[in-house]
């Protein structure tokens, strides 16, 4: 069964950093696209960052660019999203996405979008806040 989980939210303080996890079981992250989005409460779900699978090519949000690095440790079917100097505006449940196969269609101008993805994990909270 294919699966995705999500780890390493909790409080943080601004100005520091996070680092999520997203671990897959059942398949082989290496050759999908992944994402991470984030909701924050009363908004919609954004998207933060992709790594695309055809070429590694990584996109990120305006809100998040300079700040954020997306990375895959494909021994450990692992993909990373690192946030430094963080914002009380990070708030929000963080949720890992894939976008199935080398020809899954994402884009630089259509990574964001939600229901370009197959498959969710289901969320890790994070909170910034002094």
């Amino acid at each position: 069964q294919m699966q995705v989980v999500e780890s390493g939210g909790g409080s943080m303080q601004p100005g520091g950093s996070l680092r999520l996890s997203c671990v897959a079981s059942g398949f082989t992250l290496e050759h999908n696209s992944i994402g991470w989005f984030r909701q924050a409460p009363g908004k919609e779900r954004e998207g933060v960052t992709c790594i695309s699978s055809s070429d590694g090519s990584t996109y990120y949000a305006g809100s998040v660019k300079g700040r954020a690095t997306i990375s895959r440790d494909n021994a450990k079917n692992t993909v990373y999203l690192q946030v430094n100097s963080l914002k009380p505006e990070d708030t929000a449940v963080y949720y890992c996405a894939i976008a199935l196969g080398a020809f899954n269609g994402l884009t630089a101008g259509n990574w964001d979008k939600a229901d370009g993805y197959d498959s969710w994990g289901q969320g890790t909270r994070v909170t910034v806040s002094s």
